[in-house]
């Protein structure tokens, strides 16, 4: 299976990743790849910001569609921050509960939430 880079500096013309927007560019060139069946390695070089909000676009969303196994066998990530490392982490966990069982989630949200 061929591998391709996807660098999100040149992709989204920034290096701060936290518009939602952004994400789906990235997002959007992940599925193309893993619909040409290609394995893929995010680069996060020089990106200097991140936020949860660009990552649940970018990568959490792929959890709605995909198997985890396929996710991890096939999407890389290289120089990406510590920081970085862990709110990618978050989200990924994050998305992986909620497309488990969506309203789960919402309910044990909607929990804590009450007043």
């Amino acid at each position: 299976m061929e591998n391709t880079t996807i660098n999100i500096v040149n992709t989204i013309g920034d290096v701060y990743g936290v518009e939602a927007e952004d994400g789906q560019k990235v997002f959007e060139l992940i599925a193309k790849a893993f619909s040409d069946k290609k394995k893929v390695t995010l680069s996060f070089q020089n990106i200097e910001m991140l936020t949860t909000a660009f990552l649940n676009t970018a990568v959490g969303q792929l959890y709605k569609d995909l198997q985890e196994d396929y996710i991890k066998e096939n999407l890389k990530v290289s120089k990406i921050s510590v920081s970085g490392k862990v709110a990618l982490k978050r989200v990924v966990d994050t998305a992986k509960l909620y497309y488990r069982d969506p309203e789960a989630l919402k309910r044990s949200i909607d929990e804590i939430t009450e007043d």
